[in-house]
């Protein structure tokens, strides 16, 4: 998968966390796209690195959405968790 591939799967991913995980989020839809972008890129880090699943090279792979929605959760979960009272 190329760079916009993964820029759009990461927005997708970001979506879908936000859906899972609802809320206020300090950064709004901006910040929660860019934690999806970012989550993408870990999730599928992470699953190359520790789980031995190598990065597959076409966009519409399970375990590659699960792995980026996983990291967008994660990023989501760690930005309100740092960032989560700033908009009181």
């Amino acid at each position: 998968m190329g760079i916009v591939s993964w820029i759009v799967l990461g927005l997708l991913a970001g979506a879908i966390a936000k859906f899972l995980l609802p809320g206020r989020d300090p950064g709004g839809l901006v910040g929660t796209t860019l934690i999806g972008i970012a989550g993408s890129f870990v999730g599928g880090w992470l699953s190359a690195k520790f789980l031995h699943r190598p990065i597959a090279h076409h966009f519409f792979d399970a375990a590659t959405w699960i792995a980026a929605v996983a990291g967008a959760l994660v990023l989501l979960i760690i930005y309100r968790l740092l960032f989560g009272n700033s908009r009181d």
